[in-house]
This record gives C-alpha cells, sequence and structure tokens, in this order.
C-alpha cells in the first residue's frame, strides 16, 4: 500500500515533538501533559516518545533547549540596548516563561538532569552578567557578590511584582552601584 505521507527525518520528528511538549507544558503545566498526551499532541504513538526521549524530564530539557535558544536569538536582537534594558528585558522574559520556570525550580529538587540543566543556565546568565560587570570595570573581586546581587534582584522582581517605573528603578539602582564600585577602582 502507497504511503501517504513523506518519511519524516528523526530531528524533524523530535522537534514536532518538542512543539508539542512546549505548548502543553507552558499552558497546561508539566504535571498535566502526560508522556501519552505529548504524543497525540505530536500526531504519533506513546511508544514512539521513548525513541526520541528516555523520560518526560528528557522532553522538557529538549524544550528549555528550545526556549533557551529562542531567547538567545532575541537577546542578540536587543545587544546594541543598554544594560539597564536587557535585564528588565530578562525579567519580562522569564515572566512570561512562568510556568517553566516554577516548573524547572521544582524539578530541579526531584530530577539530577533538571538540576544540571538549571545550574547550566545559571552559569550561562550569571557569565554574561559578569562579562557586562567586567566591561563596566568592575574590580574582579566585586564580580561575584555584585552578580549574586543581581540574581536575587531578577529572581526578586519575578517574585513580587511592581510596576516597570519600579522595576527600572531597581536594576538603575543595581547597575549603579556596579558603575561606584568600578569608579573607586578606577
Amino acid at each position: 500500500m502507497p504511503r501517504n505521507r513523506r518519511p519524516r527525518d528523526r530531528e524533524e520528528k523530535r522537534a514536532e515533538i518538542v512543539v508539542a511538549a512546549r505548548r502543553l507544558f507552558s499552558e497546561e503545566g508539566y504535571d498535566a501533559s502526560s508522556m501519552t498526551r505529548i504524543a497525540r499532541e505530536a500526531g504519533v504513538v506513546s511508544n514512539t516518545l521513548y525513541w526520541y526521549f528516555r523520560d518526560k524530564d528528557a522532553v522538557l530539557i529538549a524544550v528549555l533547549d528550545a526556549v533557551l535558544a529562542d531567547s538567545m536569538a532575541a537577546y542578540r536582537e536587543i545587544l546594541d540596548s543598554g544594560l539597564a534594558d536587557r535585564l528588565l528585558w530578562l525579567v519580562g522574559e522569564l515572566e512570561q516563561l512562568g510556568r517553566l520556570v516554577s516548573t524547572v525550580h521544582a524539578r530541579a529538587k526531584e530530577s539530577e538532569a533538571i538540576h544540571q540543566w538549571h545550574e547550566q543556565f545559571h552559569a550561562l546568565a550569571e557569565g554574561l552578567f559578569g562579562a557586562e560587570l567586567i566591561e563596566l570595570g568592575v574590580p574582579e573581586n566585586e564580580v561575584g557578590p555584585l552578580v549574586a546581587i543581581g540574581v536575587f534582584v531578577v529572581e526578586g522582581l519575578l517574585t513580587h511584582p511592581a510596576e516597570q517605573a519600579h522595576r527600572r528603578a531597581v536594576i538603575e539602582t543595581l547597575l549603579a552601584s556596579a558603575r561606584s564600585l568600578a569608579a573607586a577602582a578606577g
């Protein structure tokens, strides 16, 4: 019997599964999205998912990698804006991904794979911010603590919603501290 559909490339099928899981995880949540539901949304049978992913956490990591790739592409487009604007953009991005962010924090306590992904994400984000601080002239011994404060600021702005003007004031105060440290060292 002839095939009605063209054969699908393995990466194309994997990408379709990730798109389906991304939508489900974002709209309905990780816990509400069973592997069977993900398979159905991707147009495959449940067993097929396990050809591509070891378990649901592996699907989540693939979704997180896709979200991160999209965000990094969008970030490259705003590199010409000021650091305060880029930090505000980051808060907005994370806020839009609230359900996924919550899932990562919850799953990181139970899954070593998710914990490792979360640690790598923080290393990337903190590395980018640290590089910005070094470029501002912040002394090397002050970069680590200031990066930690920056993480606390971003996470605080996510957990305590505030008007955009207040968010900007908080971020500008953080950056004013960085500039003061740089000036004192210079």
